[in-house]
């Protein structure tokens, strides 16, 4: 267990943030399977700002999923500052504000927002100090190693988030130019955590849990964010919290049981967003179930073209020889 500001945390998986997957439904199905912390969706300072609906949506926590954070983005601290304002008025239930400074794609970087604010420490720990000053609630930072492989500035970008009086910093070990290529390079972040005053939670190339225990060894972190890893793989998060709880390696589960954790989000999705909606979600999200299990590959493209209700999914699992009853 360690603290970020007040708010325990019991366990060494932290459930990333990912654009268009880590909705509500998500998080709550994730939970039980020994998530610690759970971070809402990318959610826009002037989304808020603007009383966008959508983004208002991100917002929304549940006691389920608890500790989470919001995690807001923005080039402009005033403006955060003010999304921050609206999101303690809207959901006073939640317990982290988190501070994207790690979102590489063009659209958010070209707003000032993201990593661009890796660029320049100063600025950033400015930035930073007006965003920890407006909240009684513990602010953390996401970031990445730096803007670009000329640039490699995370030690800098450090000390000015824990000037700034963050409360935690999770570092995604790539650049903003590597995007999510290349491997997550957990060698130059060897001891960080034991240099720094603040808890640290790595993140990149989280699959297995040889993964997640070669980074935490690497770099002393006190958890592991995973993403794309636990995606269609729920099991993972389970086997990294067993093993840092009890020691115990948790054999993988089989294909059926896996089958099984793709039904029960389904339905919790289809809860959360309508059948319709839900359905467009899964065709990106339901192949993933299978990636780790051999001759699949028509199933997955099946998968993709042809989900249109849970009814559909059914039918799909039957039509390759797996008995599912609604």
């Amino acid at each position: 267990m360690f603290k970020i500001g007040n708010v325990n945390i019991d366990g060494k998986v932290v459930l990333a943030p990912m654009a268009g997957v880590t909705s509500l439904a998500y998080r709550n199905y994730m939970k039980p399977f020994g998530v610690a912390l759970t971070v809402t969706e990318m959610v826009s300072d002037c989304g808020l700002i603007y009383d966008n609906q959508r983004t208002k949506d991100y917002i929304v926590t549940s006691d389920i999923e608890r500790p989470v954070a919001i995690q807001l983005f923005g080039g402009n601290a005033d403006q955060i500052v003010e999304a921050i304002r609206i999101v303690e008025k809207e959901n006073p239930n939640f317990d982290i504000i988190d501070i994207n400074l790690g979102c590489p794609v063009n659209k958010v970087v070209n707003s000032r927002a993201g990593s661009y604010l890796l660029k320049n420490p100063q600025e950033l720990e400015s930035f930073m100090k007006k965003v920890v000053s407006a909240t009684t609630k513990p602010v953390t930072a996401k970031i990445r190693l730096g803007y670009s492989e000329d640039s490699i500035n995370f030690k800098e970008n450090i000390k000015a988030l824990e000037n700034a009086g963050v409360a935690a910093i999770g570092i995604h070990a790539r650049t903003r130019d590597q995007m999510y290529a290349g491997k997550a390079r957990y060698d130059l972040l060897k001891d960080l955590g034991d240099e720094m005053k603040v808890p640290l939670i790595v993140s990149g190339d989280i699959f297995t849990l040889d993964d997640a225990i070669n980074a935490l060894n690497i770099t002393k972190a006190d958890a592991v964010m995973v993403a794309r890893g636990g995606v269609g793989n729920p099991w993972l998060i389970k086997q990294i919290d067993t093993f840092y709880k009890t020691g115990e390696r948790l054999n993988d589960i089989s294909l059926e049981e896996n089958i099984r954790n793709l039904l029960d989000f389904t339905k919790m999705l289809i809860e959360e967003k309508g059948e319709r909606r839900a359905m467009m979600i899964l065709r990106g999200i339901a192949p993933k179930f299978f990636n780790n299990y051999p001759g699949t590959k028509k199933l997955k493209n099946t998968l993709c073209q042809n989900l249109f209700s849970y009814d559909s999914l059914i039918r799909i699992l039957n039509e390759f020889g797996y008995a599912i009853e609604q």
